[in-house]
């Protein structure tokens, strides 16, 4: 049995694309360990799902650009000596690291002298997040520096992931070839929401619904100032947030100063296993996300979420949506507009038969890049890793045999 580990600076339970990756190795006869931060009062090490999860107290306070430089310094140390420790005893065919920081690829590296594989999954376009959350220049030492930094991970790199094609196409204006990168979008594992459909019970009410964090960037407050100028064209319309994050004091405010505090309710947080029988009760999926350098390039899981369960979504006209989906599947708008935001939310409303049209168009749409797609093709990018040939060396037309070399999202076949 090969053995495969993930390297991932989050609490494993909580990151779902990494778990969806591990299972799908479990459930193909890999051994699996992740390495990964300890929630508060979590065990040390636990088994979840077949998955072997070793964990290291150092928590998730950052603010500052030093508090991120000392918890990447950290956690980087203690998976350079875990991994090198455990792969003289487990032999780690391929070593799956996941951003950020992007420099954490080189925890693998004495694994790497002993026969391992590094697979680099690029969650995170690194010099666009920092831009976006601390308002730093593209010109300045740091996004230059961030950027060289990122270049060199990916060059030590055997393979690399990302999450659709911009970010591809980004990362090769940088260098990266397109040879050496595969899209692994990121899709909601359908299986978790099997057996949660139901109809909507007529009752007169009509529920629009955000889940996710509660931060400025997934503009909850454009959201609410779109409700609150076209709310009286919409009755029993209710907006229901659900999740919790350093937002929720102002959106709680701002609705209630809106006269909305009746109709906007912030649920609080929900546990993932809950989702689905949440998103059973709307109507209509929410994702108001702010345009900037960094959101621009955002595959939400959110979005798959609302598909598979069958609901029509209202998002903003960002690169990354347009990519895979029309203007038939999505309601689309311009972001951090509230008033094409508003107009949106009126449409679908008033329109029973757009909304099913919509559903039916998105699920089509969405079909190439489902998980069961992205699962084989994450598959075959292992096993091809794992295997004495490793993936960038293999011959073109071995290549354009293997699950993974099916036309990438977006393209006709």
């Amino acid at each position: 049995m090969k053995s495969v580990c993930f390297l991932v600076q989050n609490h494993y339970d909580l990151d779902i694309r990494v778990r969806r990756k591990a299972e799908a190795l479990v459930a193909a006869g890999y051994s699996v360990d992740a390495y990964a931060l300890r929630a508060a009062n979590g065990p040390k090490e636990y088994t979840l799902n077949g998955v072997n999860v070793y964990t290291v107290s150092l928590g998730k306070q950052r603010g500052s650009l030093a508090r991120y430089a000392f918890e990447y310094a950290a956690f980087f140390l203690w998976a350079l000596m875990r991994v090198t420790v455990q792969m003289r005893r487990k032999r780690y065919a391929v070593v799956d690291v996941n951003t950020l920081p992007d420099f954490l690829i080189f925890a693998g590296v004495f694994a790497r002298f002993m026969g391992a594989k590094l697979l680099l999954d690029m969650h995170e376009i690194t010099p666009e997040f920092y831009m976006s959350k601390y308002g730093i220049a593209q010109d300045s030492w740091l996004v230059r520096l961030l950027t060289f930094v990122e270049k060199r991970s990916f060059k030590f790199a055997d393979h690399v992931l990302t999450i659709n094609e911009p970010i591809q196409d980004l990362l090769a204006s940088r260098g990266l070839p397109h040879q050496k990168c595969t899209v692994i979008m990121n899709s909601a594992d359908e299986s978790n929401f099997a057996f949660q459909h139901s109809e909507r019970t007529e009752n007169g009410q009509f529920v629009m619904m955000y889940h996710g964090t509660l931060t400025k960037l997934y503009g909850l407050d454009i959201a609410i100032e779109a409700f609150a100028t076209v709310h009286v064209e919409m009755p029993g319309a209710e907006f229901w947030i659900l999740g919790g994050g350093p937002e929720a004091p102002a959106l709680q405010k701002l609705a209630r100063d809106r006269g909305l505090e009746l109709k906007v309710k912030l649920v609080g947080l929900v546990r993932p296993s809950e989702i689905p029988s949440w998103l059973n009760r709307c109507d209509l999926g929410i994702l108001p996300l702010r345009r900037d350098v960094f959101l621009e390039f955002a595959s939400p899981n959110k979005l798959a979420e609302f598909i598979i369960m069958g609901k029509p979504v209202v998002i903003s006209r960002l690169r990354a949506v347009q990519r895979y989906f029309s203007a038939d599947a999505l309601g689309l708008f311009e972001p951090n507009d509230p008033a094409a935001l508003a107009r949106q939310m009126v449409r679908l409303y008033s329109d029973r038969t757009l909304r099913e049209r919509m559903v039916a168009n998105a699920k089509l749409e969405y079909a190439p890049i489902c998980w069961d797609v992205m699962k084989q093709r994450y598959l075959a990018v292992v096993q091809e890793m794992s295997a004495e040939i490793p993936v960038v060396e293999q011959p073109q037309s071995v290549r354009a045999s293997t699950p993974s070399q099916d036309p990438r999202p977006g393209q006709s076949q």
